[in-house]
Order: structure tokens, then C-alpha cells, then sequence
């Protein structure tokens, strides 16, 4: 068949961009500072690129090392006159030449493909044969890449193809050496054993980004989960952390709860077996079974009856060493003894990391930034560009060793309004709540937190509130309760004895949680935020006895705004984008979270956050449900009115503004999460959506609509220790719009928090419509400005406070369920993949159990937060009192 899509020539119109805002500026204030940036500049290729369509007619879809391993050997063994020079492949279904292959004259052809190895082969039936079909789609000429970073060239086809392109090319060579994952690859050069089975590799992360006027390749240090190669039996044992196989055997008492909990963990992994003499054979475990080989038995040729354990003595010729164990499943539906599975290495855990194992991941990821520098420039010897056949094909050079330097701005910190005699080291509330009646509960045993440990902590609680203004006295009202008893009751009967005493009901609920507390705490905040409307503050145990002053302040930092409070306004001089009286403006923050990588059935989660109060301090929020994994948010205009209504009652009934200038003029949205290739879907539907909330409460304000990116990995590196921070970062408020920017699109990058630990990441903002027609330097220092609004710190965080309530929002929205269901929100939770019936039966599952907000709640803002900073002093901007 013909080649679609041809297009070898150079588009002479100079085309305008469908999606973002046209970059006619960069923004000039704050003081310089040279930095380097791990992007290392390349050539664009010479001559035409061939894209071809890669497709198995009769194979379903493969997995990415095998298809490798079959191009490698079409290209080197089976047709190496056709692949002359070599091409490069993805994985997937693009292949790419610098030549036009000789494929016939409808450039499309198949080929018939076997691998040396015999490890796919169907027993007794030779080598499989795999049916490779190559169609030519496109020939781009890399030309237009050229006139895409010179402005000249919008975003089209050709030129993400060409990106594309290049990608795989520098890929290509460490994806034949070493276990990779899209766009990493990793060596066991460095690795750390974490335990459960699992070992921590250090690998790179390469990709080809275009910028202004040039191509850059960013180069990441990364981490990767693996399996640990060697005995399967010892895995399994790692797992359970035990060292007797005998756990492995049902017969000694293994349960099925625990086997369904490791067939989930190992379910996936590629095994050795050894099952006929010398010829190992390589297969994938689709699950365990549940009994031991001796205790399983079959049917052979004949009719004869006889257990697995048996069957295997025969063919191996001596007894099992441990018949009584469990035997994996592999694809074909046999069954294979533990004992005679190996694990080869450099397997990647494509599953989510065990949560008692994270903190082990983020040591080994964590470096600091110039041990990371160093890192990622060594990294490019490790990558050879200049040794690798496929770079060289593509007459493609990367002649840089050392990281780029660019010039980068430091944008002063805003100015925060606090409460009347607030002076550092010690504020006080813009706003600040009386809390006359409050209850204590404690889950922890009186034993480790007994009535001292209670009224040290009652009586810390309201020292701190008073030094930030607040009216807080310690409660009588202490109870000691079961947690594998009735929550809600319990919380019930500590809020009737608040009643009885003071003729009314609490206030604020604070509970003492034991470690591992988590279905205690998500059972309170369903009470809370849901049930009753009453506020909840979650502390550890281990955390809040004999805690410092430092402690209790952050503590009343998120007890303030959950009772209404307001912690600090940005004085009008550092948000004059905001502070404008002729135009009121609500800043929204909207994102979606997914379940984790192996759960299939459960939703996506989405929220939105947005401003109601004229010093956009105070914030509201709403949450949904929906398909899984499905990015754009579909109930967005429903959500958005709400939020409109709400910022026009408070602004009407709170704030006494008139009907006509109650409602917004300038909505200011933040959308988290979204990728570059969904900007322009999510400017077709949510920002439409966006406009049609407004249309229907008949108002026009202006939109500007932005997307914060935090999932990249462009750093950030001072280029000497003065210009650095305390932890060796660069200084919160280093601003990039240039240099490594994008070619036509408004964007820029901000790190706008200082370093804690390892290598701080900046986030990066994408201009995709803005009718208020801002100029980069507001659009800037007024996204650093909300990063310094967050209720619950006194420091700048990573990005503008309502995308990050958005983030909290929907990591609570389990908080929605009631916790005596049936619903399963571990991450392991898992349906049958090919059952998409059953899949949407458990969606429509979760659409019916989710409760709304109370309405009390709904006012205020109840979400919590992860973490909390110091709040005793607050020099990471300029603090004065109101």
C-alpha cells in the first residue's frame, strides 16, 4: 500500500501556534544569577528521516525487550542487507531509517523473524515465527526542527515525529544493553538491597527537548525498583521476611490471604526454569497455585494420575527438594515447582513501591545537587553518544561534557500581612479563631501515652495558640479509646460529653494516633468531613509527646484555617494582578490522581480549589469521581459554578461587596498534571468548560489558564556556593524563561522553594491562554507570590498554593467512603484485566459510595496536609503586621 502522510519537504508558511500563547517577551526582573542547567545541546540530523509503521499481524500485543530482541535480529542476522544502514526502534510500533529501506515499490513488507534462543519456543515445535510487517507512513525532513526552534515552524506532525525520531535514536543503544523503562535505562553499577526481595538500581533518564533556537538533550540521574535476581524461593522468602521455605507450604499453614498477597507481588516477573536438563527456558509467572506440587495432582498420557512433585521427579530424574511448596503458574498454564524457577536480574518492578520501602527509595534517589551535577556529566560516558553506531547514522553530534550555563534571575520574595504585633522570630494570625470548647481522643495505649503525656500535650497546644493569637484553653474532655472499636461512635460520645458539659458541641476534635494509624485516621475524617461537619486535627503519638513549641505551632497553623481563620493575606504590593478593586479575580487549582501502576478498577479522583475571598487567602474545594485514569476532568463546569457561586456568596454576605462587583472579572486557573501532548485536548474540554460555567451564571470574566509541570527533569545548579542556599540549591525564586524555554509557547520555569534535601525541582508553567493579556514578570512573581500562601507553612513551597490544595484534595478522597465498606483502596487491589465488564462494575461502585462534603465543611478548609514547615520564623519573606 501507498505511504501516508508524506511529507519530505520544508513548510514555507509560517504557521500560528494552535495551542499556548504566542512568546513575544521574556520577563527582566530580579537580580541575574548564572546557573547550570543538565541539558546538553545536539545537532539536528541531516537528511530525510523514514518513519515506518512496525505491526504483528497474528501476535497480540508484545512486550517491548522481546520486540527489541526481534528487530535486533531481523536487522543483524535475518535481513541485514535491507537494514544497512541500521535503523532504530522503540519498543513499540516506530521504527525509523536514515535511509528509505528497500521495501518493493508499495514500500511495505513483511518478514518472518526467529530468535537463536529456543526460550520462546512451543515445546516440541521448533522456534516460534513471528510475522513483522514494515509500512512507510512519513518522511520527514529534520529541516522543519530547524525552523520550530527559530519561531518560525509551529508544533505540527513533522515536528513531533521528528522529536520522536530523535529520541529513539539516542535510546537505542543503552536499551540493547541495559533494563530500560520509556525513557531510562539502568545499570547495577549502583544498587542498594531494600529488602522484601526488591534491590534500588541508579540509572539515566535521557530526552531530546527543543528550545530557543536549539535542541537539547536532558540528561537525568534516575531509580528504578527491581526485582532480586537469584533463587525464586528466596524471593518469595525475602518478601515474607522469613528464612524457613516450610512458609511457603500450605500444608504448613501458609494462608491464602498471604499467597494472593505474593501471587500480586511476583504476578508479571519473567522466570529460568529448569525443567528439561540443560535447557533453561524463560517465562512469565501469571500467578500461584494453592496447594503444594505434592498435593497437585493431573492427568498424563493414558490416563495415569499423578501429582506435579511426581511428574518432575521423573523428568529430572531425583525427588524435589521441597515438595510441598507452592508452584508458579507461567503463561502456557503449567505448573512449575519454586525450586526450579530463577530470577533473572534486571528486572524493573513495574508496581507501586511497598509503602514501608519508600523511604528507602528517596534516600537512594536523594543527592545533593552538585554530587547530582557530577552525576549526570558522567553519565555521558556511560551513554557513549559518540560510540553508538545509530547516533552516528542519523549524522547526529553532542559535543557537549559539561552541563549548559544560562543566565537565570532570583525574584524577590513577596510581602505577607500577618496579625497586629507580629514581629519574627514569633507571628501571629492575620486572622486568628477562639476555640472555647474541644476534645481530646487517644488511640495510643495509656501505657505509652498515659494523662501526663495528655495534658503536656493539651497544655502545648494552647500555649502555642495564644503566641499566634488564638483563644484556645486546655479541655477536660480526654478520652482513652480501642481503635478496632466503633470510630464514629467513639468520637460521638467524646462530643456529647463536651455537650453535656458546656451545653454545646465541640468545636475541634483532636485525636492521638499509634503508629500504623491509618484506618483510624481516614474512619475520623469521614466522621469529620463528612458525617458530622465537626473539625478533626490527626496527631502521632510518637510525634506530639513531649513535643516542642516548634510542633505545636505548625499544628495550629492547619487548626486555624479548618476552623475558618486566616493565617496571612499577600499584601496588595506583592499581587497587584489580584489586589486590583476594579477587578476582583478568583484563582482556582484543579488536578486529577490515579490510582497506582498494577490497580485496575479503581476511579481517578478529581478536585478543584478556588479562592473566595478578595486577599485570596481563603480558599474552598470541591472533589469527584471518575473513569479510571482518564485525565480530563468531566464534571469540570459543574464544579467550576459551584466555586463561583461560593466566591460570589462570600464576597456578597461575608465581605458586603456590592451585586456588581461581587462577581470575578479575572479567573487566574492553575491545572495540575497534565503532559505537553494533552494541552491542546485539555484546552478543547476544560478550558470550554470553563467558559460555559461562566455563561451560565451570565458573567465574562477574562481567563488565564495555566498548567504547572512538575513531573520533568530539568535541574537547576548555582554555579558556586555563594549563589547557593543552605542546602546547596539555588535560591527560592530562581526564575528561567529563556535559553531552555519553549520555541513559540509562553513558558517558563520557577523554583520557587528553598532546598531541604537532595536537588530541589523547579516547576514549570505553560501559558496556555491568557485573555488578561499578563506580561511574563506578573505571570511570574505572582505564581512565586501563591507559592508563599500555603496555610499550613510560613516557607514558599514547590507551586501556587491552590494546585497544591487540589493535590491534597484528592489524595483525601478516599476520606469520601464510608470506611465500613467493601471497597478496596489498597494499592494492590486489582481486577482481572481482560473482564472490562467487571472493571465498570467496580467504577459504578465507587461513583455510589462517594459521599459529598458536609455543608459546614464545604465553607472551610477542611483538607489537610502531608507536611508542615517551621512556623517560628518566617524569613523566607518579608513579614509585617497588619
Amino acid at each position: 500500500m501507498p505511504p501516508r502522510n508524506i511529507a519530505n519537504v520544508v513548510p514555507t508558511v509560517n504557521h500560528i501556534t494552535t495551542v499556548g500563547v504566542k512568546r513575544t517577551s521574556f520577563g527582566n526582573a530580579g537580580r541575574p544569577l548564572p546557573i547550570f542547567v543538565n541539558a546538553f545541546e545536539t545537532t539536528i540530523p541531516q537528511g530525510i528521516i523514514y518513519h515506518y509503521d512496525i505491526i504483528h499481524p497474528a501476535d497480540k500485543t508484545l512486550p517491548a525487550r522481546l520486540n527489541m530482541d526481534l528487530i535486533r535480529a531481523l536487522q543483524t542476522r535475518i535481513a541485514p542487507d535491507v537494514f544497512t544502514p541500521l535503523g532504530v526502534y522503540d519498543g513499540r510500533k516506530n521504527f525509523f531509517s536514515s535511509r528509505k529501506l528497500p521495501l518493493g515499490p508499495e514500500d511495505c513488507k513483511e518478514f518472518e523473524v526467529t530468535l537463536e534462543t529456543a526460550d520462546d519456543s512451543p515445546k516440541g515445535k521448533g522456534p516460534k515465527v513471528y510475522k513483522i510487517r514494515f509500512n512507510l507512513v512519513a518522511q520527514i525532513n529534520p529541516e522543519v526542527l530547524r525552523r520550530y526552534i527559530d519561531g518560525k515552524q509551529s508544533q505540527d506532525n513533522a515536528v513531533l515525529t521528528a522529536i520522536t525520531a530523535l529520541n529513539v535514536v539516542i535510546r537505542m543503544e543503552p536499551s540493547q544493553k541495559f533494563p530500560f523503562n520509556v525513557r531510562s535505562f539502568f545499570t547495577d553499577q549502583e544498587k542498594k538491597d531494600i529488602g522484601l526481595g526488591l534491590e534500588l538500581w541508579r540509572g539515566y533518564f535521557q530526552s531530546v527537548r527543543p528550545a530557543l533556537g536549539k535542541m537539547y538533550i536532558i540528561i537525568d540521574t534516575s531509580t528504578a525498583t527491581m526485582y532480586k535476581a537469584g533463587r525464586l524461593i528466596d524471593l518469595c522468602l525475602n518478601f515474607f521476611k522469613k528464612m524457613d521455605p516450610k512458609v511457603l507450604a500450605p500444608k504448613h499453614g501458609l494462608p491464602d490471604r498471604e499467597r494472593l498477597r505474593l501471587q500480586k507481588f511476583i504476578s508479571g516477573i519473567r522466570v529460568i526454569t529448569n525443567t528439561s536438563g540443560d535447557r533453561k527456558i524463560a517465562r512469565v509467572v501469571k500467578k500461584l497455585s494453592a496447594a503444594g506440587a505434592s498435593a497437585l495432582s493431573f492427568k498424563v498420557k493414558g490416563g495415569e494420575t499423578m501429582t506435579v512433585a511426581q511428574y518432575f521427579q521423573n523428568v529430572l530424574n531425583r525427588p524435589l527438594q521441597y515438595p510441598d511448596l507452592i508452584c508458579v503458574e507461567i503463561g502456557s498454564g503449567a505448573l512449575i515447582p519454586l525450586e526450579l524457577c530463577e530470577v533473572p536480574p534486571g528486572q524493573i518492578m513495574r508496581k507501586q513501591v511497598p509503602p514501608e520501602k519508600t523511604k528507602d527509595v528517596v534516600e537512594f534517589a536523594t543527592k545533593k545537587p552538585q554530587e547530582r551535577l557530577r552525576s549526570i556529566e558522567a553519565g555521558l560516558q556511560v551513554l557513549a553518544y559518540g560510540q553508538s553506531d545509530y547516533v552516528r547514522n542519523f549524522r547526529m553530534s553532542i559535543p557537549q561534557t559539561r552541563a549548559t550555563k544560562i543566565q537565570a534571575r532570583v525574584l524577590n520574595p513577596p510581602v505577607l500581612r500577618y496579625g497586629r504585633g507580629s514581629q519574627q522570630p514569633t507571628i501571629q494570625f492575620f486572622k486568628p479563631i477562639e476555640i472555647l470548647h474541644w476534645a481530646i481522643v487517644i488511640y495510643e495505649r495509656r501505657q505509652r501515652f498515659n494523662d501526663q503525656a495528655a495534658t503536656e500535650m493539651s497544655q502545648g497546644l494552647c500555649n502555642s495558640a495564644r503566641d499566634v493569637g488564638m483563644s484556645m484553653t486546655p479541655t477536660p474532655i480526654v478520652a482513652w479509646e480501642n481503635g478496632q472499636g466503633d470510630i464514629a461512635q467513639q468520637l460521638r460520645d467524646a462530643g456529647s460529653k463536651v455537650f453535656t458539659r458546656y451545653q454545646q458541641y465541640p468545636k475541634l476534635i483532636v485525636v492521638v494516633l499509634p503508629e500504623g494509624g491509618n484506618e483510624i485516621y481516614t474512619a475520623v475524617k469521614h466522621f469529620g468531613d463528612i458525617t458530622t461537619g465537626v473539625a478533626t486535627q490527626c496527631l502521632k503519638s510518637s510525634k506530639c509527646s513531649r513535643a516542642q513549641a516548634q510542633y505545636f505551632a505548625n499544628v495550629c497553623l492547619k487548626i486555624n484555617v479548618k476552623l475558618g481563620g486566616i493565617n496571612a493575606i499577600p499584601d496588595p504590593i506583592s499581587v497587584r494582578a489580584l489586589a486590583d478593586p476594579q477587578n476582583p479575580t478568583i484563582v482556582m487549582g484543579a488536578d486529577v490522581i490515579h490510582p497506582a501502576p498494577g490497580s485496575h478498577g479503581r476511579p481517578s479522583f478529581t478536585a478543584l480549589v478556588a479562592s473566595v475571598d478578595s486577599d485570596n487567602a481563603k480558599y474552598v474545594a470541591d472533589c469527584g469521581v471518575q473513569t479510571s485514569r482518564q485525565e480530563i476532568i468531566e464534571d469540570l463546569e459543574t464544579m467550576a459554578k459551584n466555586m463561583i457561586n461560593m466566591y460570589i456568596g462570600y464576597r456578597s454576605t461575608v465581605e458586603h461587596k456590592g451585586p456588581q462587583i461581587a462577581p470575578p472579572k479575572r479567573i487566574i486557573f492553575y491545572r495540575d498534571g497534565v503532559s505537553e501532548g494533552q494541552f491542546k485536548q485539555v484546552l478543547d474540554q476544560e478550558f470550554v468548560a470553563l467558559q460555559k460555567a461562566c455563561a451560565a451564571l451570565n458573567i465574562k470574566p477574562k481567563i488565564t489558564f495555566i498548567v504547572v509541570g512538575k513531573r520533568h527533569h530539568i535541574r537547576f545548579f548555582p554555579t558556586s556556593a555563594k549563589d547557593a542556599d543552605k542546602s546547596g540549591n539555588c535560591p527560592a525564586g530562581t526564575v528561567v524563561d529563556k535559553e531552555i524555554g519553549h520555541p513559540t509557547d509562553l513558558d517558563f520555569y520557577l523554583q520557587s522553594h528553598g532546598g531541604l534535601l537532595g536537588t530541589s525541582r523547579p516547576a514549570h508553567y505553560s501559558v496556555l491562554h491568557d485573555e488578561n493579556n499578563f506580561s511574563p514578570d506578573t505571570l511570574q512573581s505572582l505564581s512565586f507570590a501563591l507559592c508563599h500562601v500555603y496555610a499550613r507553612s510560613t516557607r514558599s513551597v514547590s507551586i501556587p498554593a491552590p494546585v497544591y490544595y487540589a493535590d491534597i484534595v484528592c489524595s483525601r478522597a478516599k476520606n469520601h467512603y464510608d470506611p465500613r465498606g467493601a471497597l478496596d483502596f489498597s494499592d494492590s487491589a486489582t481486577n482481572d484485566d481482560s473482564d472490562y465488564a467487571q472493571a465498570e462494575t467496580t467504577l459504578e461502585a465507587f461513583r455510589r459510595g462517594f459521599k459529598p462534603l458536609n455543608d459546614t465543611q464545604k465553607r472551610l478548609m477542611y483538607f489537610s496536609v502531608r507536611f508542615s514547615l517551621s512556623l517560628v520564623s518566617c524569613h523566607s519573606f518579608t513579614c509585617i503586621p497588619q
